[in-house]
């Protein structure tokens, strides 16, 4: 990978974070669910599902947060890079030196 576009690399591991957080999310959600199904009371099961429900708000947040972060962060990179290339001095054209006349030695 001699010229790896990085601004790409840094999406692809966002989106692998991403899933990532949502997953765990959603499993926590499940159990915490599961927790309030079994509850015996009214009053523990309004509170595992009052978790749930912001253990998948706040979970959505992070997602969010990390998203634009990643994004910000991919553009940046890649608007640096374009500005390095156009700021580059084009590579000079060697001059190549004038051929003088041969003389010609009289004998």
């Amino acid at each position: 990978m001699a010229e790896a576009d990085l601004d790409v690399v840094i999406r692809s591991m966002a989106k692998k974070q991403i899933k990532g957080l949502t997953d765990a999310a959603k499993k926590r959600h499940g159990r915490l669910m599961g927790l309030a199904a079994k509850a015996k009371d009214k009053e523990t099961k309004a509170r595992y599902k009052h978790i749930a429900k912001n253990t998948l708000l706040l979970a959505g947040a992070a997602v969010r947060r990390l998203q634009v972060t990643a994004e910000n962060a991919a553009d940046s990179y890649a608007r640096s890079i374009r500005k390095a290339v156009e700021e580059a001095p084009a590579k000079p054209v060697p001059v190549k030196p004038a051929k003088k006349p041969v003389k010609k030695q009289k004998n």
